[in-house]
């Protein structure tokens, strides 16, 4: 039989809800500890001048075993 980890990380993937991820968590037996934002930039010139503009974000969860 194989042990799981006792920590894992859950990205929230392109089109998945925040609520869809902690379900596959809670399938695979884990629960969120810590949830981990990060916007997405993205380069753009307006007028010769280079800009930053959020996009999107980078969802992530923290989780550990279920006992």
């Amino acid at each position: 039989m194989v042990s799981k980890k006792s920590k894992m990380i859950f990205e929230v993937q392109e089109g998945e809800s925040i609520d869809d991820c902690l379900y596959r968590m809670k399938e695979e037996g884990y629960m969120p500890v810590k949830r981990t934002e990060k916007p997405i930039f993205e380069e753009k010139k307006i007028d010769g001048l280079v800009k930053y503009e959020p996009v999107k974000r980078k969802i992530v969860f923290e989780a550990k075993l279920i006992d």
